[in-house]
């Protein structure tokens, strides 16, 4: 099974330029704790996550509505792509510590997986509850040489 065939395709995404408040409203008006950041043109740039938010913004004692989304951004992006196998997915957020990979082609953004996406699948049961183990671990993973 590839990533195309579990990715969310209608991708909530927000401007660099954006306001932190602005990003914040979309996530509360879409339930996601997470908005992929990309340019005009479908370039992905970064995620900002509600976590970002909250460290970077609110914990800092900065106003929402005065710093934009590309000063409390998430720049080092993890992405699959739309071919890859749901495994890779699996491996990747475990690696990372991270519950949502977008997907990208071409650099483009075209679709999100989540750990809930792959919890779908049948056939990936053992390998998402093994993901949401590594997720929830306060010790990182090395990468292996393979990964």
């Amino acid at each position: 099974m590839q990533i195309k065939d579990v990715m969310t395709k209608d991708v909530i995404t927000v401007l660099p330029e954006e306001t932190v408040a602005v990003a914040g409203r979309l996530m509360a008006r879409h339930n996601i704790g997470s908005l992929a950041v990309c340019s005009r043109d479908g370039t992905l740039r970064g995620m900002l996550t509600d976590r970002d938010i909250v460290l970077r913004c609110v914990a800092a004692g900065e106003d929402p509505s005065e710093l934009t989304v590309r000063q409390v951004m998430t720049r080092r992006v993890v992405s699959v792509g739309p071919g890859d196998p749901a495994a890779v997915a699996s491996d990747r957020m475990a690696r990372e510590q991270i519950r949502r990979l977008p997907v990208e082609h071409d650099g483009k953004i075209v679709g999100m997986v989540s750990l809930g996406d792959l919890t779908q699948q049948r056939q990936f049961h053992m390998e998402v509850a093994d993901t949401l183990c590594d997720i929830c671990s306060t010790v990182r993973k090395k990468p292996t040489e393979q990964n």
